[in-house]
């Protein structure tokens, strides 16, 4: 268990939004509310944040709009921006501006509102017309499903996976997700459903396939010396990772993301393995994303992401390791197309006591939260975070 003073840094509130769909709800609005929620969870207030963390689906120029809009005067901003990896990179970079004196209490928040929009007919943001390796992909016609379609067929031809152990990651967070109230997808799926299912991208199925939800979420992470005077249940930030993988000027390699590297840098601050976690949230855009991040974390070996799911392993109080008990993004919430911030909320459930009690790791005092941003089949960030129950 993490010695509070040693921490650097304490997770004292998160907040999900419960909002799927929020047409009446602009994307500050989702901010400033996710916001209140969580400093409500630590029981603060933002006149006590002077450290703010946001990122690509903040509106406007970011921080320098939302700050007024929420009307705090931060002495420390990090507009990081890794996708939807970039909450974990928030919550490292606040430990570290925390540990050095520059913040004392620092917000993080995520909002967006693409399930609305799309129904406007607004669809998402281009990178822009200055990206340099558009003159040579773009003209192909890549888009996320078939980028992700990609990996799967690689990793099947390469190791002999199959549609049905794939189909095992959205049979467990389905599992997950019936006892959600939230979530969007609460009715439990079979192997069979998710075969039968649309197939959107040879091999992967519509029910691979992450949900498209509005919401967001927030944390709050503070000074060990303010998190003792709140008692409120401590989180500690215990080893942290970021790295970005790309096309190595040609040599692409399928088989592999980013979560190799910052899984490693984080397991190696921790100080502890793969088989210490008692519980993981995962980024799951898609089914063959779960599968080669618990790969390249070292859950299992390369190649053996398919036994490692099937027969219901990821299933809490069922399998060898829970993972996404609020029923993850493939069935309960991926809010701004970016998961990160949610995978962190029900790591901080778990550690405290808090998650659904038919989901509730017994005794769970290490968790791992892993998110990615980008396309996995081109350049991706990767962050990788270990939280101990203080």
């Amino acid at each position: 268990m993490a010695v509070i003073d040693q921490a650097g840094a304490i997770v004292v509130g998160a907040y999900e939004h419960p909002t799927r769909k929020a047409p009446d709800k602009t994307v500050a609005q989702l901010h400033l509310e996710c916001a209140l929620g969580a400093l409500a969870d630590a029981g603060l207030s933002l006149k006590d944040v002077d450290g703010y963390f946001c990122a690509g689906d903040a509106p406007g120029m970011g921080a320098i709009h939302l700050a007024e809009y929420l009307g705090i005067r931060p002495r420390h901003i990090d507009n990081t921006e890794l996708g939807g990896a970039s909450y974990l990179s928030h919550l490292a970079h606040a430990r570290d501006a925390i540990r050095n004196g520059r913040c004392s209490v620092a917000l993080i928040t995520l909002a967006g509102r693409p399930r609305s929009d799309a129904a406007l007919g607004k669809g998402p943001k281009p990178l822009g017309p200055h990206v340099p390796e558009d003159p040579y992909e773009a003209p192909y016609g890549i888009n996320t499903v078939a980028s992700y379609a990609l990996l799967a067929a690689r990793h099947m031809h390469q190791y002999g996976t199959t549609s049905e152990q794939l189909a095992w990651i959205k049979v467990a967070a389905s599992q997950h997700a019936r006892h959600n109230p939230h979530a969007m997808l609460p009715t439990p799926v079979t192997v069979e459903d998710v075969l039968a299912s649309p197939r959107v991208s040879d091999p992967l199925h519509r029910l691979d396939c992450c949900v498209i939800s509005d919401g967001g979420g927030a944390l709050v992470v503070v000074r060990p010396d303010i998190a003792r005077a709140l008692k409120r249940p401590l989180i500690a930030v215990k080893g942290c990772g970021e790295a970005i993988k790309g096309h190595d000027g040609g040599r692409v390699d399928l088989s592999y993301t980013a979560a190799a590297w910052s899984g490693q840098a984080a397991f190696d601050e921790a100080g502890v393995r793969p088989a210490d976690i008692r519980y993981a949230s995962i980024y799951d855009s898609f089914t063959i994303t779960v599968l080669l991040q618990l790969e390249d974390l070292g859950f299992c070996k390369k190649g053996e992401g398919g036994r490692f799911v099937e027969d219901g392993q990821l299933i809490a109080g069922v399998g060898r390791l829970a993972v996404n008990t609020d029923g993850g993004g493939l069935c309960n919430n991926h809010p701004a197309n970016r998961g990160g911030i949610t995978k962190l909320v029900e790591a901080v459930r778990q550690l405290r006591g808090e998650a659904h009690p038919a989901l509730q790791i017994p005794d769970c005092d290490l968790a791992l939260v892993q998110g990615l941003g980008g396309r996995l089949a081109g350049r991706h960030g990767s962050a990788t975070i270990i939280l101990e129950r203080c």
